[in-house]
């Protein structure tokens, strides 16, 4: 296997008891999962992404965490999301959705 350059951890909302619930789950998380990585093969990012249980966000959900930078961003749909890899092709942050 090849080491990616970036990994996407995709707030989905999961439980312990593997019950999808919560904001992120609600707001179409799963969705926003097959566009992020249709986007990600259209680009030709080198990247994983993964679906997370709860990443406490709630209030800003959807939400994921980009590595290897460690940023969080929220309040996510598929504008977002163009936003975030535009602005990481550009080795930049998209500042308007960064959450920490």
């Amino acid at each position: 296997m090849e080491k990616v350059e970036y990994h996407f951890f995709v707030c989905s909302s999961f439980r312990a008891s593997g019950e999808p619930q919560g904001v992120c789950h609600k707001a179409g998380a799963i969705n926003l999962l097959q566009y992020l990585e249709n986007e990600i093969i259209d680009r030709g990012i080198s990247a994983a992404v993964t679906s997370t249980g709860c990443l406490k966000v709630c209030d800003r959900g959807p939400a994921m965490v980009v590595y290897p930078s460690g940023d969080w961003y929220g309040n996510l749909n598929e504008e977002a999301i163009d936003a975030i890899l535009d602005a990481i092709e550009d080795g930049k942050k998209a500042d308007e959705y960064l959450i920490s």
